[in-house]
């Protein structure tokens, strides 16, 4: 599952996806594909880009959410739960006197 988090940024087209997510939050993948093809040109499937957002969302740097009929996209900058669980310790107040 970790080397999971490292490949799926590995495409161009998903750093692409990240990068524009930066930009702005919260789009639907209909969103998406228009801004990245406007940006960088026909070269970019709409077939790839709509497949980018269900990877990178089940390696966790990117979340989605319902909107109604429609699905958004946000950046997740939370460390990934594999990690957070196995590696990083909850915040404890420290013990007083």
């Amino acid at each position: 599952m970790a080397e999971d988090v490292h490949k799926a940024p590995a495409a161009p087209t998903r750093r692409l996806t990240l990068d524009e997510l930066v930009e702005r939050d919260g789009q639907t993948v209909f969103e998406l594909c228009t801004r990245l093809v406007t940006k960088h040109g026909p070269g970019l499937s709409r077939q790839a880009i709509c497949r980018h957002p269900a990877v990178l969302e089940a390696a966790e740097p990117v979340r989605a959410r319902r909107q109604g009929r429609h699905e958004s996209h946000d950046l997740n900058t939370e460390p990934p739960e594999h990690i957070a669980t196995r590696w990083l310790r909850p915040d404890t107040p420290e013990s007083a006197p």
